[in-house]
């Protein structure tokens, strides 16, 4: 069984073959759709007509107005072909049919539904004084002509003027139709989902910027930013150094540790080292480790006990 979206694609170029003029293309493309819904066979009867052929016409709409028994414009076209096989009586009641599903509307607006036509009631009432016309019916055509002057517009009331007169001189009229070439499409958002989308994209891979340390290549930390929002130079190095997990790492040589115990021997009185490389810095549980036995560093002086020790008693 077809797809949707199969459907969708043979209505989409049936349609853009109609639009070139090119019927038995039309024609192929909207036949390959099995159980067509009822716009599609109105279109296979557009094509019909188009080519010729009110007879298969004549079925197609047969199975649009079957399809969608609301289709007013399903029944105007029935009524047209049914006029140019000379079905008289048929094609009156497919137009009297028409004025029923416009339901006292003055105009039924196809537009959203892919058909670029808009019946107007006048116009159906023009073609019932047509075949009024075409069956002797004179004084009930210009009866119908009357009523579709007090429905329609303006702009077209010289037009029914001229039609009311060649019913006065007994002249029979011709029936409107859709124009030519105009059938329903697919909405334009259906069109342009036919194509598959690829939402998950290419994957790529990106080299790593930054040094690989002895375990392994090192993880892309956060970076400090500047007030302008630039990176400020160090700040990989000082991210990479501060980062949790990491206690055994050395610290940067512009480190709050690097500095505070780099000034200890100032403090401790030692004179014979003033300042430790920051290579040797132990940091983390190490650090705390060493203090607690007397050490603040490696190769530094030990904790002097107090001078004065208090005397108890």
């Amino acid at each position: 069984m077809p797809s949707l979206g199969d459907l969708l694609r043979d209505w989409h170029q049936g349609a853009q073959a109609v639009a070139r003029g090119d019927w038995d293309c039309a024609l192929r493309l909207f036949s390959i759709v099995s159980e067509p819904p009822a716009r599609v066979s109105f279109n296979v009867g557009c094509v019909h007509l188009l080519a010729g052929d009110p007879e298969a016409a004549l079925r197609a709409f047969d199975q649009a107005v079957t399809k969608d028994a609301c289709l007013a414009v399903g029944f105007l076209q029935r009524g047209m072909a049914n006029f140019q096989l000379e079905r008289f009586q048929e094609a009156l009641s497919d137009f009297q049919h028409t004025l029923a599903q416009l339901r006292d509307n003055t105009a039924i607006d196809y537009t959203q539904l892919g058909l670029r036509f808009k019946l107007q009631a006048w116009e159906v009432l023009f073609n019932v004084a047509a075949v009024q016309s075409q069956l002797g019916l004179w004084a009930k055509a210009a009866c119908s002509l009357g009523d579709a002057i007090s429905k329609g517009p303006e702009r077209a009331h010289n037009d029914l003027d001229i039609a009311l007169g060649q019913v006065q001189k007994q002249v029979p009229l011709q029936p409107r139709q859709v124009p030519r070439g105009e059938v329903f499409r697919p909405h334009r958002w259906q069109v342009e989902h036919l194509e598959p989308v690829d939402f998950l994209g290419k994957a790529k891979v990106l080299a790593s910027t930054l040094p690989a340390d002895s375990q392994g290549v090192a993880l892309p930390q956060p970076q400090a930013l500047e007030a302008r929002g630039e990176a400020r130079p160090g700040a990989t190095a000082w991210a990479r150094d501060t980062a949790p997990g990491r206690a055994g790492t050395p610290a940067a040589p512009g480190h709050p540790l690097t500095r505070r115990w780099s000034s200890a021997p100032a403090r401790l009185g030692s004179t014979s080292r003033t300042r430790q490389s920051p290579s040797r810095v132990p940091t983390g549980s190490r650090l705390a480790s060493r203090f607690l036995q007397g050490r603040c560093w490696p190769g530094g002086p030990a904790l002097a006990p107090p001078r004065n020790p208090p005397v108890l008693g």
